[in-house]
């Protein structure tokens, strides 16, 4: 049945980065899709910090409940980690992995270790060695947990729009190239500057700003020693951005 004058009307009406938002809303996450409207993803990773500070919030709102239930902070972060790593469908943990390998292998096999679907030693001691920060961080932060997650959740989904503007996508049919295919540098950044000025009005500057640093150092390092950005490298960018924002937090409290 073809949609009738109304519903086409409607269609037109909605806004591409709505659409988009909806795309964005099911790739980084594994929460329920939207009922309306269709889901785009040309230009997704625009608004993947929006996506983050969804998934930060939880994870903030587990710590803070567990919290309030008595438990204590090294009970309550395992926790948090694992619900992040849930919600997010271990799409950027798998990334990270892959990355973890293909740095091991060298320069001439990097990119077909890290297409490898087999993980290595390397990736596992990433894996391990980013959970085990992670988990020391949040216990170091006691109290200030919770608002070091949402932050967190941000500044890692800020990380990669600037690998995707920095640097060249190394695999021709890559998965993930379409992210610098269509993306908009200037415009993409619009929305994540939105939602860090929001949490600015609430949190003190260097609880905000401690993952600006970081964000730019690890895309940056990671895509120089790569010679460009790969779908891999972007989730490794996002977790260990994350990962280097919670232990920065945690010295500076």
């Amino acid at each position: 049945m073809r949609p009738g004058p109304f519903n086409r009307a409607i269609a037109r009406s909605v806004s591409p980065w709505l659409s988009d938002l909806a795309g964005a809303w099911i790739f980084y996450s594994v929460l329920p899709a939207w009922p309306w409207p269709s889901p785009r993803f040309h230009r997704i990773a625009r608004f993947a910090s929006w996506i983050g500070l969804v998934i930060g919030a939880l994870q903030a709102l587990l710590c803070w409940g567990l919290l309030q239930l008595g438990w204590t902070i090294s009970a309550a972060a395992p926790m948090a980690i694992a619900l992040g790593i849930w919600l997010s469908g271990g799409l950027h943990h798998d990334g990270l992995m892959d990355t973890a390998d293909g740095l091991a292998a060298g320069q001439e096999r990097c990119l077909e270790a890290m297409e490898d679907s087999r993980v290595g030693a390397s990736g596992v001691l990433a894996l391990v060695m980013v959970l085990m920060l992670q988990l020391g961080a949040l216990i170091e932060l006691g109290l200030a947990a919770p608002a070091a997650l949402v932050m967190a959740g941000v500044w890692s989904r800020v990380a990669p729009l600037w690998a995707m503007a920095r640097f060249q996508y190394l695999r021709r049919d890559g998965t993930a190239g379409f992210h610098r295919r269509h993306g908009r540098p200037l415009w993409d950044a619009l929305p994540s500057a939105a939602v860090l000025l929001v949490l600015a009005m609430l949190q003190t500057p260097v609880m905000v700003l401690a993952g600006a640093p970081v964000a730019l150092v690890v895309a940056e390092g990671l895509g120089r020693r790569l010679g460009g950005h790969t779908g891999d490298s972007y989730g490794a960018v996002l977790v260990l951005t994350e990962t280097l924002t919670l232990v920065l937090l945690a010295l500076a409290t």
